[in-house]
């Protein structure tokens, strides 16, 4: 019997592979390692059950920690890591197999955990001959031995996509990228559509103050008596997107779980779309290569 609060009525999203993902999660980037585990914490008690990190955010330990300390079951949450550019770019032959599995096997010994509900290719990095083709067949590996229940990628481009589905034999369950009213990625979001690949949102608020400020959006707000982040939200839920929002006050983070009560109608959903501009906040993933 978990100690937390009844969790709130989150939508699912059921992935290619069946497993079930909510739609709503809660994003951990930029938040240091000792500041996790208050925000996890207060995040899973608010009725947050996916919680998203990566090796490269160095906090899998505190948010590992929160989520030992919970109290709640673990097979009620959903826990996605991923894996980063380390090292050398050459990830071919035995020596790049043992290496990924070792960044797994570190990954989840940070959260403590025994298994990962998600493990994403963090970026594609073109420009190395798209090495991503020697990292998945490993990913296909870990989901067989049951050390994770579903593989995915983040920052793919329609390209790489392509390129992955001719090349493998599982097809990412999800793609994980920079969304949100500003930068709305229509054309991924349709190939994504179109081949069963669930779209997951990061810096799904745009990362807060412009667009959150946006008078179209305040305007939306007050029609429903809601805040923009809600508002934003909402649009991310009604398109289908799976979205991970992040803060570490833990007001907005009830804030940004209470989106369920009302509706975005065609109205509000055109003033919405009359912000976009198409431009990127994050970096490009045709050229970032950081290591």
């Amino acid at each position: 019997m978990s100690s937390t609060p009844a969790v709130p009525q989150i939508p699912v999203v059921t992935l290619n592979d069946g497993t079930r993902i909510p739609q709503l999660g809660f994003g951990v980037w930029q938040v240091p390692d000792a500041e996790a585990v208050p925000a996890v914490r207060a995040a899973i008690e608010a009725g947050y059950r996916s919680i998203d990190t990566a090796a490269i955010y160095e906090n899998e330990a505190g948010t590992g920690q929160a989520i030992a300390e919970s109290g709640v079951a673990r097979d009620e949450l959903f826990v996605t890591t991923k894996l980063w550019n380390s090292g050398t770019v050459d990830w071919s032959g035995p020596q790049g197999r043992d290496r990924v599995r070792r960044a797994f096997d570190e990954s989840l010994s940070r959260l403590g955990l025994e298994q990962l509900d998600l493990y994403l290719i963090h970026w594609p990095r073109p420009m190395h001959g798209n090495t991503f083709l020697n990292i998945w067949p490993v990913f296909e590996e870990l989901r067989a031995e049951g050390r994770v229940r579903a593989i995915g990628v983040s920052n793919f481009r329609v390209p790489d996509l392509e390129l992955l589905l001719k090349e493998s034999a599982v097809k990412p369950v999800l793609n994980q990228v920079e969304l949100h009213p500003y930068f709305p990625q229509e054309e991924l979001r349709a190939f994504h559509a179109e081949h069963g690949i669930a779209t997951e949102a990061w810096s799904p608020l745009g990362q807060g103050k412009d667009l959150l400020a946006e008078p179209a959006l305040l305007a939306v707000a007050a029609k429903h008596g809601r805040t923009a982040a809600q508002v934003v939200l909402r649009w991310h839920l009604q398109s289908g997107v799976v979205a991970i929002p992040k803060s570490v006050t833990p007001a907005r983070i009830r804030e940004n779980l209470d989106v369920a009560g009302f509706e975005l109608d065609a109205e509000d959903l055109a003033a919405i779309a009359g912000i976009a501009t198409g431009r990127r906040i994050g970096p490009d993933p045709a050229g970032f290569d950081w290591n």
